[in-house]
């Protein structure tokens, strides 16, 4: 049986109803309008506006300036902020510079100077213990209390010396491996001494190698030792010399722009009020012309002052050092002359010598080049008085020492040994006047240095803070002229 579908014919005639046009079927997906207009609408959408960069406290600040600008009253503010900080800055600058200046110049004064003195002290104070010890060696049984009393001083002040310098020096300061190095070897120097000097009593020669080897301990390991401490300890005192001296340009010249600014606003302000004077300003430039006149005349006389203790003062020390400690030197080579008789030689070019009487000879040497540098640094009479008598006394000495070779050479050691240690006409009495007067030129040239360091100090007191409590006035009187001027504008 086949099935036949329901015909969709029209409705009969006369039942009323109105006759509509035949819809085809769809066999297919409906079409997009139909699903779009099957979706609930939604509401337009509007392009967004682009952000703008997020503007940082600097640029807002720049603008209030800008805006600022455009107004008397706002120029005004910034012209007062502008000075004040130059007045400041001019001050804080000056102050800063001012107290590294006169730091230094007070460590010249207290530190580093004394401390090079200290370490010149020690040096002399060893090389004299070493002439004062083959003195009383060639005595032997016959050694003087004057003698003995003279190098245990000379131990004793070494040994002063050494601790002061260690309770001064910098922890890292390369002088304090120096220090524990003679602290170490003076304590063996002496007990060779005494072992010597016990042997000589008893009449055994091994006494004098003892002494040799002594001589040899001085002078090979701590007289470099005291050079070395005395060398840097100088290197020290020239440091704080070109701390303490330089001009402080960058103050002087934040003053004078300064000076040039407050310049400025006052005629500025005298062009649109034909106001001759703003108390305010007025007070501002005074204060600052005061530091910057302060400064380059006070730091003037502390430069010259510092100049003049290092020319006429450290030069000559070190010189009259130098002088002292050729003429320690060359007193133990001529004792040790007598005391090994020949047993130590030394080869230069093709002849032989004994070795203490050539070291000798060099060390008169230098005591003449360096007594003939002090002659020429001396610049009064009690400077020169002493230099020159040590000149004579050498000269007299260089004589004797040659009388006393001759004799020990012609086999008079008895008669060349009286010429070297006797009481009178031997050479141990030109040692004492060259010694005795260096002293006195020493002493005379540290009073010069501390005369001369202590006005440079001096001339720097009470700089740093009077520079600070001006400066802060100054602003403050800047700030207050300006205000003047901006009252006018309520």
């Amino acid at each position: 049986m086949t099935y036949t579908p329901k015909s969709s014919a029209p409705p009969p005639a006369g039942s009323g109803l109105p006759i509509l046009p035949a819809v085809p079927a769809q066999t297919g997906p409906p079409p997009p309008q139909a699903l779009q207009s099957s979706q609930p609408p939604h509401a337009p959408q509007t392009p967004q506006a682009p952000q703008s960069p997020r503007r940082t406290a600097f640029a807002e600040g720049l603008d209030q300036l800008r805006t600022a600008a455009t107004t008397e009253p706002g120029r005004l503010r910034i012209i007062g902020a502008l000075l004040a900080l130059l007045v400041i800055a001019f001050g804080s600058v000056t102050a800063w510079q001012m107290t590294d200046r006169a730091a230094a110049a007070d460590d010249v004064l207290t530190s580093s100077q004394p401390l090079t003195s200290d370490a010149a002290d020690i040096y002399r104070s060893l090389a004299d213990a070493n002439t004062a010890a083959s003195s009383g060696f060639l005595a032997g049984g016959q050694e003087s209390a004057t003698t003995r009393d003279r190098y245990e001083k000379d131990i004793r002040t070494a040994a002063g010396k050494l601790v002061n310098a260690a309770a001064n020096a910098n922890p890292d300061s390369p002088s304090t491996a120096t220090i524990a190095e003679l602290n170490r070897l003076l304590p063996e120097y002496k007990g060779l001494i005494e072992r010597a000097r016990t042997y000589n009593r008893q009449g055994f020669p091994v006494g004098g190698a003892y002494l040799r080897y002594a001589n040899e301990k001085m002078q090979q390991q701590m007289l470099p030792a005291a050079e070395d401490l005395y060398t840097k300890e100088n290197q020290r005192l020239e440091a704080d010399y070109a701390d303490a001296r330089p001009y402080p340009w960058a103050a002087i010249a934040l003053g004078v722009l300064a000076l040039a600014a407050l310049a400025w606003s006052q005629h500025r302000t005298y062009r649109r009020t034909n106001r001759v004077l703003n108390h305010g300003l007025v007070a501002a430039t005074a204060t600052a012309t005061v530091v910057l006149l302060w400064l380059v005349v006070g730091h003037s006389v502390a430069r010259a002052a510092l100049d003049d203790s290092y020319d006429h003062g450290v030069r000559s020390l070190n010189v009259l050092n130098d002088a002292r400690i050729a003429s320690l030197k060359a007193r133990g080579n001529e004792n040790l002359t007598l005391v090994a008789r020949g047993a130590e030689t030394k080869k230069v070019g093709d002849r032989t010598y004994d070795a203490y009487d050539h070291d000798f000879g060099a060390d008169i040497k230098a005591l003449g080049a360096h007594l003939a540098a002090a002659g020429r640094l001396a610049d009064d009479a009690p400077g020169e008085r002493p230099v020159a008598t040590a000149v004579g006394s050498m000269k007299e000495w260089q004589k004797r020492h040659s009388a006393a070779r001759e004799q020990d050479e012609n086999g008079n050691y008895q008669q060349a040994l009286d010429l070297v240690i006797g009481a009178r006409g031997a050479t141990g009495e030109c040692f004492d006047s060259v010694d005795a007067n260096l002293r006195a030129a020493l002493a005379h040239e540290e009073t010069e240095f501390k005369h001369a360091a202590r006005d440079g100090r001096d001339a720097l007191t009470g700089l740093p803070a009077g520079a600070a409590v001006l400066a802060v006035l100054g602003a403050a009187g800047a700030v207050l002229g300006i205000g003047r001027r901006l009252s006018e504008y309520r």
